[in-house]
């Protein structure tokens, strides 16, 4: 598996992820704070959208910190309603997709810039991939704080990892990728 198609399928896990995450929240749910001085839902998706569109919009000749992005901004507690969080958060990781999906393995070394600093593209998609799970985390552990005991876990339920290795270990061994059981066919691009 090359880089590229891997790292897609793994970004593809976050944002599904996240989406989950998303479509499980009440309204109220997203828009309310877990703890004073901490970010909503709707304001961690305001935000990677934002980065999203600025570190990929034409991100092979112009620099990744837009002079148009408002990143402080992006804290601001103005999306207001469920349809505006989801327009956000699928605008962003169309913008993000559209731009790396085109990209061949032969021009991961050509360098792009992030605030003046130089990264090949590799290491651009790798910022980012770090970023973007970063994100997505709080993202799930808020949901899981807002719905208490009705949280359905997004991985290996608590008190399950014996009897899930015991799948994986009773098949032959294989080459894949691990978000393949999760995403099915989405993972591919």
């Amino acid at each position: 598996m090359q880089y590229l198609e891997g790292t897609i399928k793994q970004l593809r896990y976050y944002e599904q992820l996240g989406t989950t995450t998303l479509e499980r929240m009440t309204d109220e749910q997203l828009f309310a704070y877990p703890a004073p001085g901490s970010n909503s839902l709707a304001m961690i998706v305001k935000h990677m959208s934002g980065n999203m569109l600025s570190r990929w919009t034409d991100f092979r000749i112009t620099d990744g910190e837009k002079s148009w992005r408002d990143r402080d901004g992006e804290f601001a507690d103005d999306l207001t309603t469920r349809a505006a969080v989801m327009e956000a958060w699928q605008q962003g990781w169309k913008c993000f997709f559209d731009a790396i999906l085109p990209i061949k393995d032969d021009e991961l070394e050509e360098l792009v810039y992030i605030r003046n600093q130089g990264h090949t593209i590799v290491e651009a998609i790798n910022r980012q991939l770090a970023h973007y799970a970063y994100h997505v985390g709080q993202m799930v552990y808020v949901g899981r704080f807002f719905m208490k005991e009705d949280w359905e876990s997004l991985s290996i339920p608590v008190g399950q990892s014996k009897d899930y290795n015991n799948t994986k270990f009773s098949a032959e061994k294989g080459r894949g990728h691990f978000t393949d059981e999760f995403l099915g066919d989405k993972g591919n691009g």
